[in-house]
């Protein structure tokens, strides 16, 4: 099968286009054939083996990547079943984790996947696992939003501000998007009542402000940020960090952490998503938005498989509108 290895961290540079094993599934486990996949910041930092820090904590690999084939977002049919598996069957169309998606077949397990929607191309379907989760667990699980309650979404535009902005506005919510002003009426078509340009406007001089801030961008201290927070509002941090840092974004949401004991407000990291983590009733509570018609994944680009490495740029730029999404279409059988 074709897919997109890496043997080394670095640049996008580092990645090529390589014939290699079809993945067979073993005890508990099944073979997704993608048809589509998801490019995250998640990617690029597995790509460059940081921030640093990581590489220590064994997720991610200590001199060269662990995982060879990239990727982790996919949507797909079901092609094989291990033992012991209930729940997909083969030719079942499905999203979810799969390590290795940027490849024609991926090896994952059951609880990592979920139904597609059938309403969603395989395209927008790969848009959705980790961008979507992401987004529920800051909006709903960690911000505990309610119903009239002012919620601010730092970096609104991206892919997983876009999913929060609607999560947000289907609780009913006050949503401010801050964004580029190219973006305002993407955001406003979502369901922001309220849209703050960055370039024009510091949204933190909005003193006391807001009941729920999610920080997809880290371009502000926790003490900034908490002067737009109303004296028990909450901070939700998903951001902080570069690529090339040591500690990156786990320092930055070790930092909120440490402000956290000695604050009224609640300020909080939004809870990782897969693959480490359990997320299926979180991917089956994202579905079922999009299938109520609450929620629409926003698909930017689209890149052949070929092009993964352009896509990944692009990505890594920080100026996607939605999501970046790999077309992978791979043989029958």
């Amino acid at each position: 099968m074709k897919a997109i290895v890496q043997e080394r961290f670095g640049t996008p540079d580092v990645l090529r286009l390589a014939e290699t094993d079809r993945p067979e599934a073993g005890p508990g486990q099944v073979v997704v054939r993608v048809r589509a996949a998801a490019l995250n910041p998640y990617d690029w930092h597995m790509l460059r083996g940081d921030p640093y820090v990581a590489r220590l904590m064994g997720g991610v690999g200590l001199t060269r990547p662990k995982e060879r084939v990239a990727g982790i977002d996919a949507a797909g049919e079901v092609a094989a079943v291990g033992a012991g598996v209930s729940g997909p069957r083969p030719g079942d169309a499905v999203l979810g984790f799969c390590p290795g998606a940027f490849a024609e077949y991926a090896r994952t397990t059951p609880d990592l996947v979920v139904p597609k929607p059938a309403g969603l191309t395989f395209e927008q379907a790969a848009a959705v696992p980790m961008a979507a989760v992401t987004a529920l667990r800051g909006i709903r699980t960690v911000g505990r939003v309610r119903a009239g309650q002012r919620v601010l979404v730092n970096g609104a535009a991206g892919g997983v501000g876009t999913f929060a902005v609607q999560i947000a506005a289907a609780l009913d919510a006050e949503v401010t998007a801050v964004c580029s002003a190219r973006n305002a009426g993407l955001v406003r078509s979502l369901g922001a009542a309220h849209v703050v340009d960055h370039a024009r406007e510091d949204f933190t001089e909005r003193r006391g402000h807001y009941d729920v801030i999610l920080d997809n961008v880290g371009n502000h201290p926790p003490g900034r940020l908490r002067r737009a927070l109303a004296p028990t509002g909450t901070l939700v941090a998903n951001a902080g960090g570069s690529p090339g840092r040591v500690f990156g974004a786990v320092g930055a949401l070790l930092r909120v952490a440490a402000v956290d004991v000695v604050v009224r407000q609640r300020l909080r990291p939004v809870l990782p998503s897969a693959p480490a983590g359990p997320v299926h009733e979180d991917l089956l509570a994202v579905t079922a938005l999009i299938e109520a018609g609450a929620l629409a994944p926003v698909v930017d680009r689209t890149y052949a498989l070929a092009d993964t490495a352009e896509g990944l740029r692009h990505v890594e730029r920080g100026h996607a509108r939605g999501k970046a999404v790999i077309r992978v279409a791979g043989p029958a059988g």
